[in-house]
Protein backbone atom coordinates (compact mmCIF):
# COMPACT_ATOMS: atom_id res chain seq x y z
CA UNK A 1 0.00 0.00 0.00
CA UNK A 2 1.16 3.31 -0.88
CA UNK A 3 2.46 5.56 1.85
CA UNK A 4 0.06 8.65 2.44
CA UNK A 5 1.89 11.97 1.05
CA UNK A 6 1.43 15.44 2.45
CA UNK A 7 2.19 18.76 0.40
CA UNK A 8 3.14 22.18 1.88
CA UNK A 9 2.64 24.26 -0.61
CA UNK A 10 5.71 26.60 -1.84
CA UNK A 11 4.31 30.07 -2.87
CA UNK A 12 7.82 31.61 -0.83
CA UNK A 13 5.64 32.63 1.99
CA UNK A 14 5.24 30.90 5.20
CA UNK A 15 7.41 28.73 7.69
CA UNK A 16 7.81 25.65 5.68
CA UNK A 17 10.95 23.94 6.62
CA UNK A 18 9.45 24.29 10.40
CA UNK A 19 6.47 22.59 9.42
CA UNK A 20 8.07 20.07 7.22
CA UNK A 21 10.40 19.24 10.25
CA UNK A 22 7.48 19.05 12.60
CA UNK A 23 6.03 16.74 10.32
CA UNK A 24 8.72 14.26 10.06
CA UNK A 25 8.86 13.90 13.89
CA UNK A 26 5.15 12.76 14.04
CA UNK A 27 6.28 10.39 12.30
CA UNK A 28 5.38 11.49 8.43
CA UNK A 29 7.18 9.60 6.14
CA UNK A 30 6.19 11.42 3.38
CA UNK A 31 6.37 15.24 3.40
CA UNK A 32 7.03 17.35 0.73
CA UNK A 33 7.84 21.12 0.21
CA UNK A 34 6.25 22.00 -3.74
CA UNK A 35 4.72 24.34 -6.08
CA UNK A 36 4.52 21.42 -8.79
CA UNK A 37 1.07 20.93 -9.75
CA UNK A 38 1.35 17.05 -10.30
CA UNK A 39 2.81 16.52 -7.25
CA UNK A 40 -0.21 18.26 -5.47
CA UNK A 41 -2.48 16.68 -7.58
CA UNK A 42 -0.94 13.56 -6.62
CA UNK A 43 -0.72 14.40 -2.66
CA UNK A 44 -3.43 13.29 0.20
CA UNK A 45 -3.14 16.28 2.17
CA UNK A 46 -2.02 19.92 1.62
CA UNK A 47 -0.93 22.52 3.99
CA UNK A 48 -1.08 26.13 3.34
CA UNK A 49 1.19 27.92 5.88
CA UNK A 50 2.11 31.63 5.52
CA UNK A 51 3.54 34.69 7.45
CA UNK A 52 2.98 37.82 6.55
CA UNK A 53 0.73 40.54 5.50
CA UNK A 54 -2.81 39.06 3.18
CA UNK A 55 -2.74 41.29 0.23
CA UNK A 56 1.71 40.63 -0.87
CA UNK A 57 1.07 36.62 0.13
CA UNK A 58 -2.04 36.02 -2.14
CA UNK A 59 -0.73 37.95 -5.33
CA UNK A 60 2.56 35.50 -4.42
CA UNK A 61 -0.30 32.20 -4.14
CA UNK A 62 -1.48 33.56 -7.79
CA UNK A 63 2.16 34.32 -9.34
CA UNK A 64 3.30 30.21 -8.45
CA UNK A 65 -0.12 29.21 -9.97
CA UNK A 66 -1.12 27.43 -7.15
CA UNK A 67 -5.08 28.73 -6.73
CA UNK A 68 -6.52 26.59 -9.34
CA UNK A 69 -4.61 23.17 -7.41
CA UNK A 70 -6.33 24.09 -4.29
CA UNK A 71 -9.49 24.01 -5.39
CA UNK A 72 -8.97 20.98 -7.11
CA UNK A 73 -7.60 19.19 -3.98
CA UNK A 74 -10.54 20.49 -1.98
CA UNK A 75 -12.91 19.58 -4.87
CA UNK A 76 -11.50 15.94 -4.40
CA UNK A 77 -12.53 15.65 -0.93
CA UNK A 78 -8.96 15.85 0.37
CA UNK A 79 -7.98 17.54 3.09
CA UNK A 80 -6.50 20.64 3.10
CA UNK A 81 -5.02 22.89 6.53
CA UNK A 82 -4.52 26.25 6.36
CA UNK A 83 -1.88 27.82 9.09
CA UNK A 84 -1.75 31.34 10.34
CA UNK A 85 -1.71 33.45 6.98
CA UNK A 86 -3.04 30.91 5.44
CA UNK A 87 -5.68 29.90 7.63
CA UNK A 88 -6.61 33.82 6.60
CA UNK A 89 -6.57 33.30 2.49
CA UNK A 90 -9.31 30.62 3.36
CA UNK A 91 -11.76 33.71 3.87
CA UNK A 92 -14.09 35.38 0.97
CA UNK A 93 -11.96 38.82 1.65
CA UNK A 94 -9.87 40.82 3.54
CA UNK A 95 -9.33 44.14 5.03
CA UNK A 96 -5.77 44.36 5.78
CA UNK A 97 -4.08 47.32 3.74
CA UNK A 98 -7.09 47.55 1.52
CA UNK A 99 -10.13 44.67 0.01
CA UNK A 100 -8.52 41.46 -1.20
CA UNK A 101 -10.14 38.46 -2.73
CA UNK A 102 -9.44 35.54 -0.83
CA UNK A 103 -9.87 31.38 -1.36
CA UNK A 104 -13.66 31.95 -0.63
CA UNK A 105 -13.58 27.97 0.61
CA UNK A 106 -14.73 29.10 4.40
CA UNK A 107 -17.18 32.20 3.36
CA UNK A 108 -15.92 35.21 5.94
CA UNK A 109 -13.88 38.28 6.02
CA UNK A 110 -10.52 39.25 7.26
CA UNK A 111 -10.70 42.14 9.81
CA UNK A 112 -8.59 44.39 12.09
CA UNK A 113 -7.93 42.63 15.74
CA UNK A 114 -9.08 45.80 17.79
CA UNK A 115 -6.47 47.43 19.74
CA UNK A 116 -8.79 49.15 22.83
CA UNK A 117 -10.96 47.63 25.30
CA UNK A 118 -14.49 48.08 24.50
CA UNK A 119 -15.23 49.73 28.00
CA UNK A 120 -12.36 51.48 29.12
CA UNK A 121 -10.83 52.06 26.22
CA UNK A 122 -7.36 50.74 27.65
CA UNK A 123 -4.48 49.83 25.08
CA UNK A 124 -4.59 46.01 23.62
CA UNK A 125 -1.18 45.24 22.10
CA UNK A 126 -1.72 44.72 18.20
CA UNK A 127 -0.28 41.99 16.98
CA UNK A 128 -1.08 40.07 19.52
CA UNK A 129 2.13 38.10 19.73
CA UNK A 130 2.11 34.61 22.00
CA UNK A 131 0.74 31.97 24.39
CA UNK A 132 -2.91 31.61 25.41
CA UNK A 133 -5.42 28.97 25.76
CA UNK A 134 -7.93 27.97 23.23
CA UNK A 135 -11.25 26.56 23.61
CA UNK A 136 -14.18 24.87 21.62
CA UNK A 137 -16.53 27.03 19.66
CA UNK A 138 -19.11 23.78 17.91
CA UNK A 139 -19.46 20.96 19.79
CA UNK A 140 -19.87 19.19 16.12
CA UNK A 141 -18.21 15.46 16.29
CA UNK A 142 -16.91 15.70 13.30
CA UNK A 143 -14.80 18.92 14.88
CA UNK A 144 -12.88 16.84 17.38
CA UNK A 145 -10.25 14.98 15.98
CA UNK A 146 -7.48 17.53 14.92
CA UNK A 147 -8.19 19.85 17.94
CA UNK A 148 -9.38 17.50 20.51
CA UNK A 149 -6.05 16.73 23.07
CA UNK A 150 -5.17 20.75 22.37
CA UNK A 151 -8.63 22.66 23.68
CA UNK A 152 -8.43 24.42 26.84
CA UNK A 153 -4.46 24.64 26.37
CA UNK A 154 -2.05 27.49 25.36
CA UNK A 155 -0.99 27.69 21.80
CA UNK A 156 1.34 30.19 20.43
CA UNK A 157 0.19 32.73 18.16
CA UNK A 158 1.57 35.80 15.93
CA UNK A 159 -1.51 38.33 14.37
CA UNK A 160 -3.18 41.56 13.79
CA UNK A 161 -5.85 40.63 11.94
CA UNK A 162 -8.81 38.13 12.39
CA UNK A 163 -11.02 35.88 10.19
CA UNK A 164 -14.60 36.21 11.10
CA UNK A 165 -16.09 33.27 9.25
CA UNK A 166 -20.26 33.98 8.24
CA UNK A 167 -21.16 30.93 9.97
CA UNK A 168 -20.48 30.78 13.52
CA UNK A 169 -20.55 27.02 12.98
CA UNK A 170 -17.83 26.91 10.61
CA UNK A 171 -15.56 28.02 14.20
CA UNK A 172 -14.08 25.35 16.10
CA UNK A 173 -12.19 26.74 18.85
CA UNK A 174 -12.14 30.63 19.95
CA UNK A 175 -9.56 32.33 22.33
CA UNK A 176 -10.12 35.68 24.22
CA UNK A 177 -8.28 38.58 23.90
CA UNK A 178 -9.07 41.14 26.32
CA UNK A 179 -13.41 41.56 25.86
CA UNK A 180 -12.97 40.24 22.04
CA UNK A 181 -13.22 36.34 21.24
CA UNK A 182 -10.88 35.52 18.39
CA UNK A 183 -11.46 32.80 16.15
CA UNK A 184 -8.29 30.31 16.57
CA UNK A 185 -9.82 27.67 14.00
CA UNK A 186 -12.24 27.01 11.66
CA UNK A 187 -13.36 23.97 9.63
CA UNK A 188 -16.00 23.42 7.09
CA UNK A 189 -15.93 19.98 5.89
CA UNK A 190 -12.72 19.05 4.16
CA UNK A 191 -11.00 22.86 4.87
CA UNK A 192 -9.52 23.53 8.42
CA UNK A 193 -7.66 26.60 9.65
CA UNK A 194 -5.50 27.13 12.04
CA UNK A 195 -4.77 30.66 13.28
CA UNK A 196 -1.88 29.74 15.68
CA UNK A 197 1.40 27.90 14.48
CA UNK A 198 1.18 24.64 15.57
CA UNK A 199 4.67 23.98 14.43
CA UNK A 200 5.64 26.88 17.55
CA UNK A 201 3.35 25.57 20.03
CA UNK A 202 5.29 23.11 21.51
CA UNK A 203 3.86 19.14 22.11
CA UNK A 204 0.25 20.16 21.87
CA UNK A 205 1.67 21.50 18.26
CA UNK A 206 2.91 18.38 17.42
CA UNK A 207 0.06 16.55 18.39
CA UNK A 208 -2.33 18.71 16.61
CA UNK A 209 0.15 18.01 13.58
CA UNK A 210 -0.36 14.63 13.72
CA UNK A 211 -3.45 14.17 14.32
CA UNK A 212 -3.69 15.79 10.85
CA UNK A 213 -1.34 13.47 9.80
CA UNK A 214 -2.80 10.14 10.32
CA UNK A 215 -6.19 10.52 12.37
CA UNK A 216 -7.94 12.68 9.94
CA UNK A 217 -9.99 10.58 7.60
CA UNK A 218 -10.60 12.64 4.91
Amino acid sequence: MRSKTIAILDYGVGNLYSVEQALQFVGVKNVIITRDINEIKSSDKLILPGVGAFGSGIKSLQSAGLIESIGYHVASGKSLLGICLGMQFLATQSEEMGMHSGLNLIPGSVRPIKSKLQKSGSKLRVPFIGWTNIVRKSQSSNHKTILENALNRSVYFVHSYQFVPNNDEDIIATYNYGDQTITAAVQRENVIGLQFHPEKSGLIGLEILRSFAFELKT
